[in-house]
């Protein structure tokens, strides 16, 4: 963390330590057009202001909550703008929380039906493992199938789908 005493501007190094970002990720985020590009000195080096370290750090905090670069775009977009309504900054961050909702279903899901496969194998010295069968036979089938899952999950996914 840079402290008051710290000369702006800095290296992309220096601007690396003190935002938690990696140079190679700040020299990606200048590439994609996150951030624009960084002074230069006269031999090339790029040089960051106070300024580009503050929007650094507001970026490795948006990417550690999850945000989505296209989101951040946008967060950062809405932060830059003083007359912004804070309604629009809330309903990007519900929109993100939905996504979160709906990937830790399909995670849940998952570790459900890992956890069945993983109750199913013997684990010994045999050849065979449902494991492996389900990884084989179950590719053909759809995601929604909820292959392998115990019986009464399955049940209630045809029934979802029914409905």
């Amino acid at each position: 963390m840079q402290t008051a005493a710290t000369a702006y501007p800095v290296n992309i190094g220096q601007a690396a330590a003190a935002s938690g970002v990696s140079a190679k990720m700040i020299r990606h985020y200048e590439e994609i057009g996150l951030v624009p590009p960084a002074a230069r000195t006269q031999s090339g080096y790029r040089m960051y202001s106070e300024a580009d370290v503050h929007t650094l750090r507001f970026i490795r905090r948006a990417r550690d909550l999850g945000f989505s670069v296209k989101q951040i775009t946008a967060l950062l977009g809405l932060w830059r703008d003083r007359r912004r309504a804070s309604a629009r900054v809330k309903a990007l961050t519900r929109e993100h929380i939905a996504l979160l909702d709906q990937r830790i279903l399909e995670m849940t899901e998952m570790r459900r039906t890992l956890a069945h496969l993983a109750a199913r194998c013997h684990g010994d010295e045999r050849p065979d493992c449902p494991i492996l069968e389900d990884l084989t036979c179950g590719a053909a089938a759809p995601a929604s199938a909820a292959r392998g899952a115990p019986p009464d999950l399955r049940t209630a996914n045809r029934r979802a789908i029914i409905q």
